[in-house]
């Protein structure tokens, strides 16, 4: 009897038996059909690795599997069977694994696409969903993709960092501690902003864990990744389109909703389509601290990134930036360096003539924020610089 890690073809032949089969195979139902196959040669560990590969091949994410389960892992990419990039928080890297040719990953991005319920094939060669489990998809088929499918998987990590914790890894520096915690405590309404990974969901549910235990917190998210440490949270999340492209909901839809639910601060995970305009509109409408999450590479280019959103939501320029100047008080930027993620500037919202301008108050490299008195008095206390 050996423990050598069965091959490839056995993983095969028990996928062929499985395939037609309907439902989530069990893994005593995967078990079962390997010792068949092996005619009960292979001892308790091979197995279970053949179970598990099994598994993974019929019910996971094949060989991306243990990426996604690994520590760290914010991002698994796929350009082809021989291309397989992982992101572990220091960039892209080969992820040292494959798939054995183009219709093994094809497969896979059609299984994981109906596991959201959605549809993927030569008709709807795309696909943009969430799993079951929060993971964020999207797979690209050929022809549209030239090189083979793609699959990009976001891995959602719902690691709860209290305010206190981001301190302590130096998330927040120099005074940014203070300054955000008098941002909640005035309900002043905000956006988080950074780019890809660099932690704005991550700080937008640190600052909600400060606010007063007796407010009520309605969040929409498109995954449940917000896990503020609060005693009164109501999560509201969208859903795609079934395979006959009906019964979706947007995030637009729950931020309608949101606001007959008594909101005492209406949180909107992201801020990425026409629920910009429902938000700036109840924040105009007495629903002081209300925030979310933007995403721009630079404070300066929120204006130009709501003016695109509101546009395209049937807005025109002049109505986006008076409703956001009416909102909007301040804006804190995230950015990922070589030491992590961090608070790199808290801004002032304020009005240039017919649009807004999103001016620093505070920045961490110390240089001087033009609007740094303008911060002190929304804030009610000293800003250094």
């Amino acid at each position: 009897m050996t423990d050598a890690r069965p091959a490839g073809p056995l993983v095969e032949r028990v996928r062929a038996r499985l395939a037609a089969a309907p439902g989530v195979p069990s893994p005593g139902a995967v078990a079962a059909l390997v010792r068949e196959e092996t005619g009960g040669l292979l001892g308790d560990r091979a197995v279970l690795d053949a179970v598990r590969e099994a598994t993974d091949e019929l019910s996971g994410a094949g060989p991306l599997e243990p990426l996604l389960r690994a520590p760290g892992v914010t991002d698994v990419l796929v350009n082809g069977p021989r291309q397989v990039w992982v992101d572990r928080g220091r960039g892209l890297e080969p992820a040292g694994v494959g798939f054995s040719d183009e219709e093994a990953v094809r497969r896979l991005a059609v299984r994981l696409a109906a596991a959201a319920g959605r549809r993927l094939d030569d008709a709807a060669p795309w696909v943009d969903a969430a799993l079951p489990d929060g993971t964020r998809l999207h797979a690209v088929l050929p022809p549209v993709s030239g090189s083979g499918t793609c699959l990009s998987l976001r891995v959602l990590r719902r690691v709860r960092l209290s305010y206190a914790d981001l301190a302590g890894r130096g998330a927040l520096p120099g005074a940014a501690a203070d300054l955000l915690q008098a941002v909640v405590r005035h309900r002043l309404a905000f956006l988080v902003t950074g780019g890809t990974g660099s932690g704005k969901t991550t700080v937008l549910s640190a600052l909600l864990g400060l606010v007063d235990p007796a407010e009520r917190l309605v969040l929409c998210e498109d995954a449940p990744e917000l896990s503020p440490e609060h005693p009164h949270v109501v999560r509201l999340l969208t859903r795609p389109p079934n395979v006959e492209s009906v019964g979706g909901v947007g995030l637009r839809d729950l931020v309608r909703q949101a606001l007959r639910m008594r909101p005492d601060r209406l949180v909107v995970g992201e801020v990425r389509g026409g629920e910009v305009v429902d938000l700036l509109a109840a924040l105009n409408t007495g629903h002081d601290g209300g925030c979310g999450t933007l995403h721009v590479n630079r404070a300066a280019e929120v204006p130009a990134r709501l003016e695109a959103l509101g546009v395209a939501a049937g807005l025109d320029r002049a109505a986006v930036h008076s409703q956001a100047a009416a909102a909007l008080s301040v804006v804190v930027h995230l950015r990922r360096g070589p030491n992590g993620r961090s608070v790199a500037e808290v801004a002032v919202v304020r009005r240039r003539g017919e649009l807004i301008e999103v001016v620093p108050g505070w920045r961490a490299d110390g240089a001087p924020g033009p609007a740094r008195a303008e911060l002190a008095d929304l804030l009610g206390c000293r800003v250094p610089g």
